[in-house]
C-alpha cells in the first residue's frame, strides 16, 4: 500500500497519481478508472458542499451496488462528512428509522428503490432531498446532473476523529444502531491488513465484491482492493452461477463468501469443471461454517481460505484463520487476533479467564468503533472504559492461543451473515391476530447456517395458521428477519424475573452438536 494513503481518503488521489486510468471498479459492464474516481469524489465533496452538508453531517444511500457509491463515499470523506448506507433488504418502517436516526438531508438512491424512498422521505419530519443515482424523477433529482455541475471540493483536511462510514446493525431492543466508524479505525484496519497472511493484495490482482455494500464485509474488501491498486469488480445481487462464470472469465484473485454463499456456489453443476487456476484466496466470516463444507470447498477450490472473525463495531476485524492453518480441530477455529489487537475471555466479571473456559469474547485496539450514533447507554455496555468491547459471543482458547466460538452471549440470531435480533422480531409478531406470545429463537438451517423460527402462544379460542404469522411479520420487517418457521406452545418458558428461556427453546433444536451456533 502506497505511504501516500494515511486515511480512506487519500485512495483516490493517491492512486490516480500511481495508476492514472486504470480500472478501479467495475459494474455490469461500467469501468471507473483511478483518475475518474478522483475526479469525481471532488466533484461529489463540491456538490455537498454546495448543498449545505458540514463537517460531521450524515449523508444517506439505499440502493443496489454501483460505482456511484464509491464517489459518494469518498467524496463525503473528503468534505468531513459521513456515508450512513442503508441495508436495501429492510421494510420500509426500518428505512424511515434510520433516516430519522441517521439525520441524514441528502438521500442518494437507485431507480429500483425510488418507490420506496419517496414513501419514507414522506415519514420523516424534517425536508430531505432524494438524489436519483442513474435515473431522476419528479420529486428526484439527477445525481449526475449534480456531480457534474458541482465546483471543485472544500479545501478540508479531514481528521482521524472524523467518522466515514455509520453501518447500522440490528439492536437487541429492536431498534438499529448507527455504528460510528472512523478514520482512526479504518487507518488501523488498512495498514494492519497488510500483515494479515492472505489479505495483502496486489495492484495486478482482481477481488470480486458479492456481499453488500452496506455490510462491512462489502465495504472492507472493496477498500483493501482500492487501497493496493487493484481492479475490484462488484456484483450488485448474488446470483450463484453468474459468480462463478465472473471468477473465471474475469481471473478473480480475491473473493469473500459468507458460508451459505459457498455452499450455493458448491451445489452449482457447473462448478465440476470451472476453472479456478487464478483465485488466490476465499476470505469467508459473517456466521460460522461447518467443517465439512469447509473441507468441500478446500477440495473444490483448491486456494487459500481465510477466516475473518469480528464486527462491524470492530470495524470488522478481530482474529483470523490463516490459509496454513486450515487443518485437524482447527477448521473450527476462528485463529488467532490480528496485528496488535488484543483479544481475550471474560468471565461476567469482566476478568481474563484461562485457556479451555468458556466465557465471553471480547476485542481492544485501534479498530473499535467510536461508538453507536446518539446511543450513549449503549456504547457504555459494549465497550469497556479499558476499552474492550463485548462482542456477545461466548467462547474458549486453546493452548496456542487459537480462539473457538461456542454459543451467543446475546440472543442474536445469524442467519445467512446477516444479524437478527429476536426482540425485533418478536414485536413484528406480536401484533398480529390470534397470538398471545411469541419468543424467537435460531435453529440449525443447512443452508443458512441458522433460520428464524417463532415459538407462539395462541390466544384463547384462536387459532392462527404459520403462514398467517410468517406473512404479518413480512409486512413489517426485513424478509431476512421474518420467522421461516412457527411451532406453538402452550406458555413459554420463564424464570421468576419473566425472563423468556431462549437456551431452554433451542435445546432440542441444536441437541446432540457441539456447538450451539449454526
Amino acid at each position: 500500500m502506497s505511504d501516500a494513503i494515511r486515511i480512506l481518503a487519500d485512495i483516490p488521489a493517491a492512486q490516480a497519481n500511481a495508476f492514472g486510468d486504470k480500472p478501479a471498479v467495475e459494474v455490469e459492464g461500467r469501468t471507473l478508472t483511478y483518475a475518474e474516481l478522483d475526479r469525481r469524489a471532488d466533484r461529489v465533496a463540491g456538490l455537498l458542499a454546495a448543498a449545505g452538508v458540514k463537517p460531521g453531517d450524515r449523508v444517506s444511500w439505499l440502493g443496489r451496488g454501483s460505482e456511484a457509491f464509491f464517489e459518494i463515499f469518498f467524496g463525503a470523506a473528503r468534505a468531513r462528512a459521513c456515508l450512513a448506507p442503508i441495508n436495501s433488504r429492510l421494510a420500509p418502517p426500518e428505512i424511515a428509522f434510520i433516516l430519522k436516526d441517521s439525520g441524514a438531508d441528502l438521500f442518494f438512491v437507485t431507480p429500483d428503490f425510488f418507490d420506496v424512498a419517496q414513501e419514507v422521505v414522506s415519514q420523516v419530519d424534517r425536508p430531505i432531498r432524494l438524489i436519483g443515482v442513474g435515473d431522476s424523477r419528479p420529486g428526484i433529482e439527477s445525481y449526475e446532473a449534480l456531480r457534474d455541475a458541482a465546483p471543485a471540493g472544500p479545501a478540508h483536511t479531514p481528521v482521524h476523529a472524523d467518522d466515514v462510514l455509520q453501518l447500522y446493525t440490528s439492536g437487541t431492543t429492536g431498534l438499529p444502531k448507527g455504528v460510528r466508524l472512523n478514520n482512526a479505525n479504518y487507518a488501523a484496519f488498512l495498514k494492519l491488513r497488510t500483515q494479515v497472511e492472505g489479505f495483502d493484495y496486489g495492484a495486478d490482482d482482481t477481488v470480486l465484491i458479492v456481499m453488500p455494500l452496506f455490510h462491512v464485509a462489502g465495504t472492507n474488501i472493496s477498500f483493501a482492493g482500492l487501497a493496493a491498486g487493484g481492479r475490484v469488480i462488484v456484483m450488485p445481487e448474488f446470483k450463484p452461477a453468474e459468480v462463478l462464470r465472473t471468477m473465471q472469465e474475469e481471473r478473480v484473485a480475491h473473493i469473500f463468501l459468507a458460508p451459505a454463499m459457498i455452499n450455493m456456489l458448491l451445489q452449482q453443476p457447473e462448478i465440476a469443471s470451472a476453472d479456478f487456476s487464478a483465485l488466490k484466496t476465499i476470505a469467508y466470516g459473517a456466521s460460522p461454517i461447518s467443517e465439512a463444507l469447509l473441507a468441500e470447498a478446500k477440495q473444490r477450490f483448491g486456494c487459500g481460505f481465510i477466516q475473518f472473525y469480528g464486527m462491524t463495531e470492530t470495524t470488522g476485524a478481530g482474529s483470523y484463520l490463516p490459509p496454513d492453518a486450515h487443518e485437524g480441530e482447527l477448521l473450527r477455529s476462528c485463529g488467532k487476533p490480528w496485528p496488535t489487537l488484543e483479544v481475550t475471555i471474560m468471565d461476567d466479571g469482566g476478568r481474563e479467564v484461562g485457556p479451555g473456559e468458556i466465557g465471553e469474547i471480547a476485542i481492544r485496539g485501534e479498530i473499535v468503533m467510536a461508538g453507536y450514533w446518539n446511543r450513549p447507554e449503549a456504547t457504555a455496555e459494549t465497550v469497556t472504559p479499558e476499552g474492550w468491547l463485548r462482542t456477545g459471543d461466548a467462547g474458549y482458547r486453546n493452548e496456542h492461543g487459537f480462539f473457538f466460538v461456542h454459543d451467543r452471549v446475546k440472543d442474536m440470531i445469524v442467519s445467512g451473515g446477516e444479524n437478527v435480533y429476536p426482540a425485533e422480531v418478536e414485536n413484528a409478531i406480536l401484533g398480529c391476530p390470534g397470538v398471545a406470545d411469541a419468543a424467537v429463537i435460531g435453529v440449525p438451517d443447512a443452508r443458512w447456517g441458522e433460520a428464524v423460527k417463532a415459538i407462539v402462544v395462541r390466544a384463547p379460542g384462536a387459532d392462527p395458521r404459520p403462514e398467517e404469522i410468517i406473512a404479518w411479520a413480512r409486512q413489517r420487517i426485513a424478509a431476512y428477519k421474518a420467522p421461516k418457521s412457527v411451532d406453538f406452545i402452550d406458555a413459554l418458558p420463564r424464570n421468576p424475573s419473566g425472563k423468556v428461556l431462549r437456551r431452554e427453546l433451542r435445546k432440542p433444536y441444536w441437541e446432540g452438536r457441539d456447538r450451539m451456533v449454526g
